[in-house]
């Protein structure tokens, strides 16, 4: 039995594709990870250090180990110092360690306009803060995490396991039983065209079978969104929803090492940027911005920008690279309890074992999949039917818990009148008659430049006449979203995906409404997630496209 993580799309193949009718290749393993992330690669290791024998296999949707990593990123040392104890020291990672920047220095500003008046610090528009003892740096590393993820497959392909980058895993596989168990995963199809038939490069998926399967996605990953209603991992133990945060990157040459909190986001929205200077002369630049913002008007991409011009860059600042992602923001009162499931288990940022007032998620996600490694080690020892019960309490008895369980309450409080910014915000969104729209300034080239020009440092592609990977009832969507939240994902999206146009004037397609049709621009798109988690309706379903579509990041 197979559960799609896209129930549309496959249904609306069975009329002229079925692909329950088609021959499959099967493999039979002992532990499949989906996802070559931090997480992923930490367990993969982890398992094979402990289990040496057993066959590992990793599912990576991108076409390369590393191409859909993104990330800020300072990495705490903690879970990469109990997994690999000698890496400071040894010659396999002397290349790695070379393009990472310990922190010598961290600061926490408050930015206001550029001639604001209060504006009182060392250069107009910025106020020093005391810096939070959470947020403290000592003993970290500024990383690519795009990098450090790469060089991680190199140890555990030394270490024989087997990575295969280009295969999105898009079905979970479920025992014929009473209480059906994960049996493995089922990788898409390619080769189908966007009217759903085989086109001549037509290849089916291939069926993954394995005792235990962990699920290493990332923050919003679309097998572990329809897999924890599916056990009811939340509703069992009264835990909340996830809840999110949207990061944009980019990556210049040279500029200032700070944490910031303030303008470019007003007072009624979460958020904050940072500048990590890196190793080589680069620095990595971006803004997160809750996900519960409540002005429709508002544009991650644009706030983004206008960071930029208050952040001290000179204007000869070469950018490098861009790119976008959502990020889980709940922390423990969020985590799936359990973390385990009939014949698996969840294990890094698709659980969300992010530290929000740290912002930090390297290690959390490093120390879950070793944990959950850990756990499937000994149960692989056992009977055929293994259980990693054991993860879900060795992580409720480990240092990850005791550090999450210490900040659960910071990022609520944002929420309430006790929060720093007089709660700033508010869960859900108002509508357009309670919102202004937002006079964004004229971009600046080359320093802030239009949206398209950004895309295109990505790398992103996708194939031609595929599928489309995002699902919207369309008609709804496009009376709702117009008409309460004023197309909300069109300034929204970080890669200009989604657009609400004038429908044409002899009539459309039955998706429009007052004048108005939704085009979805789904080559663009960096698989960041947001319009999964923003879109009011709630009626849009990000699924994996043909394996290695996507980001070709290599400097995030």
């Amino acid at each position: 039995m197979a559960y799609s993580c896209c129930p549309e799309r496959h249904a609306r193949t069975f009329a002229t594709f079925n692909p329950e009718e088609v021959e499959r290749a099967t493999d039979e393993v002992d532990v499949l990870i989906v996802g070559a992330g931090p997480a992923g690669l930490s367990a993969a290791i982890r398992l094979k250090q402990l289990s040496p024998d057993s066959r590992v296999v990793i599912l990576e949707k991108g076409a390369e180990v590393g191409a859909h990593i993104l990330s800020g990123a300072v990495i705490e040392p903690r879970a990469l110092d109990e997994l690999i104890p000698d890496w400071r020291t040894s010659e396999d990672w002397s290349e790695c360690r070379d393009g990472m920047q310990e922190v010598a220095k961290s600061d926490m500003l408050w930015l206001t306009k550029p001639d604001g008046v209060w504006a009182k610090g060392p250069m107009r528009g910025e106020i020093p803060l005391p810096h939070p003892p959470q947020m403290s740096n000592k003993g970290n590393y500024i990383v690519s995490l795009s990098a450090f993820t790469r060089h991680l497959a190199t140890i555990a392909e030394s270490l024989e396991v087997e990575i295969y980058p280009g295969f999105a895993g898009s079905q979970l596989l479920f025992s014929n039983e009473a209480q059906p168990r994960v049996i493995g995963v089922r990788t898409n199809d390619i080769g189908l065209s966007n009217k759903y038939t085989p086109k001549d490069n037509f290849e089916p998926g291939m069926d993954f079978h394995a005792r235990l399967t962990l699920l290493a996605e990332g923050a919003h990953g679309s097998l572990t969104k329809g897999l924890i209603p599916y056990y009811r991992l939340r509703e069992k133990s009264g835990k909340q929803s996830q809840t999110y945060g949207m990061g944009i990157k980019g990556r210049y040459q040279p500029g200032k090492v700070v944490h910031t909190l303030g303008h470019p986001l007003n007072a009624q929205t979460y958020g904050g940027g940072w500048v990590y200077h890196m190793a080589n002369g680069m620095v990595s630049l971006g803004l997160v911005v809750g996900c519960d913002w409540k002005n429709p008007y508002l544009s991650p991409y644009r706030e983004f920008q206008g960071m930029l011009h208050i952040l001290f860059l000179s204007t000869k600042a070469e950018r490098l690279q861009y790119g976008g992602r959502v990020l889980t923001e709940g922390g423990i009162t969020s985590l799936p309890d359990p973390l385990h499931f009939p014949g698996g288990a969840i294990i890094g940022c698709a659980g969300g074992f992010m530290n929000v007032p740290k912002i930090k998620g390297t290690h959390g996600a490093m120390k879950s999949g070793m944990l959950a490694a850990e756990a499937a080690a000994e149960a692989l020892k056992g009977d055929k039917d293994a259980s990693l019960e054991n993860y879900t309490d060795s992580f409720k008895k480990s240092w990850l818990y005791d550090e999450l369980f210490g900040v659960r309450n910071i990022r609520r409080s944002f929420n309430t009148s006790l929060g720093v910014y007089g709660g700033m915000a508010w869960s859900g969104l108002d509508t357009v008659f309670q919102a202004r729209p937002i006079d964004y300034p004229a971009f600046e080239p080359p320093l802030s430049t239009d949206l398209m020009t950004s895309v295109a440092l990505t790398g992103t592609n996708h194939e031609e006449e595929s599928i489309v990977h995002l699902k919207s009832t369309r008609r709804n969507h496009v009376k709702v979203n117009t008409e309460e939240f004023a197309g909300l994902l069109g300034r929204a999206c970080p890669a200009g995906v989604y657009e609400y146009v004038d429908a044409d004037a002899t009539g459309g397609d039955g998706t429009e409404y007052g004048g108005k049709k939704l085009v979805i621009n789904s080559q663009n798109c960096i698989h960041c997630k947001l319009c999964d988690v923003k879109v009011p309706t709630q009626d849009i379903t990000w699924c994996v496209p043909e394996g290695g579509g996507g980001p070709k990041y290599s400097l995030t």
